[in-house]
């Protein structure tokens, strides 16, 4: 496939290695330095876009991308109260989009294992629940999207929560803890903690490697389809 790469930074630049390894072409990398060269990207020249970047940047890439016929795979986070409005562009495009908070496979079996867990956990009150993210220093957003979406996946299945809060306690509310180190890929614990015990579920990423290999994957995968896509669709889970 021609794959377009926006955002070139650490993330980028092992797509591009493991795309190339897998046999696919760069037909180009769009970072800051050269965003406009965006503009000389269309359907006719590109098969797919994979778009790692920046919050403030993150929809005006995939809506280029939808109006242009480009089908695109996201993984940019802290930009989702536009979310909406790129399915809408999507559909009104006949496009494809792929968005994940996170393309690790392992990460995606820890979002469906902790929605399950979170429904049976909601029966037992005395366990108060808690999420706890922990990344590089260079990690901009905070919680982090994957943080996010597993605290969703917790308040699906636990009705007496009534939404996440970021590193503060709040009654009836999940606290979502982060924490920023060096050299730290990516760690997201669960917890359900109560006076005599306590029950984690945690997925700790040894390397960019499974993301840009699932990056890739959902390429591979959105080709010749349309509409909007996430990895449920792609494992089948």
């Amino acid at each position: 496939m021609r794959i377009l790469l926006i955002g070139y930074g650490k993330m980028g630049k092992t797509i591009e290695q493991m795309a190339l390894a897998k046999g696919h072409q760069i037909v180009g990398t769009i970072d800051h330095t050269n965003s406009e060269t965006l503009q000389k990207y269309t359907a006719a020249n590109v098969d797919v876009a994979i778009e790692f970047t920046h919050p403030e940047a993150a929809f005006g890439n995939i809506s280029y991308c939808l109006t242009n016929g480009i089908p695109v795979v996201s993984g940019s986070t802290g930009w989702l109260d536009k979310f909406d409005e790129a399915k809408k562009l999507c559909s009104e495009h006949n496009g494809a989009f792929f968005y994940a908070s996170n393309f690790s496979v392992g990460v995606n079996l820890f979002f469906h294992f902790n929605e399950y867990i979170a429904a049976k956990m909601q029966a037992y009150k005395a366990y108060k629940v808690g999420i706890r993210e922990i990344h590089h220093l260079q990690k901009v957003d905070k919680p982090s999207g994957t943080g996010i979406t597993a605290a969703e996946g917790i308040l699906a299945n636990y009705p007496i929560l009534s939404g996440w809060v970021a590193d503060e306690e709040t009654e009836g509310k999940l606290n979502i803890i982060s924490e920023r180190e060096p050299d730290v890929v990516g760690t997201h614990i669960v917890t359900y903690s109560s006076e005599v015990d306590k029950i984690e579920l945690a997925h700790v990423a040894h390397s960019r490697a499974g993301f840009a290999e699932g990056a890739i994957m959902a390429a591979e995968w959105l080709k010749d389809k349309e509409g909007v896509y996430g990895m449920k669709d792609m494992l089948n889970l």
